[in-house]
């Protein structure tokens, strides 16, 4: 079965959403700071509708955010390190290690 394009319904261009969301979420922005950062690029919407993208695609953008992590995470060469030394703490010797 195929998945059906969530936008398929909207005039809007997908990377129109995918900024408005991005803008909410990433940096510390209100809903009508957004609906102006959009209107000087030339996006005439409301605050309202950024809030129902927002409602809407949020959910699927950090799906697919969380899925690129983990498959990083997957693919990467990362290994654990430990450190360890030993430390003099009010005259008495200490051993310190932590994992890297």
């Amino acid at each position: 079965m195929t998945k059906s394009d969530p936008f398929r319904y909207f005039k809007t261009s997908p990377e129109v959403f995918r900024l408005a969301v991005m803008l909410y979420f990433r940096l510390p922005l209100s809903l009508r700071n957004v609906e102006d950062l959009l209107h000087e690029r030339g996006v005439d919407v409301s605050h309202e509708t950024v809030r129902y993208w927002w409602h809407r695609f949020g959910p699927t953008y950090a799906a697919e955010i969380r899925k690129r992590r983990i498959e990083s995470m997957k693919s990467s060469r990362w290994r654990w390190h430990l450190d360890e030394m030993f430390v003099k703490i009010n005259g008495e010797m200490h051993y310190l290690w932590r994992a890297v």
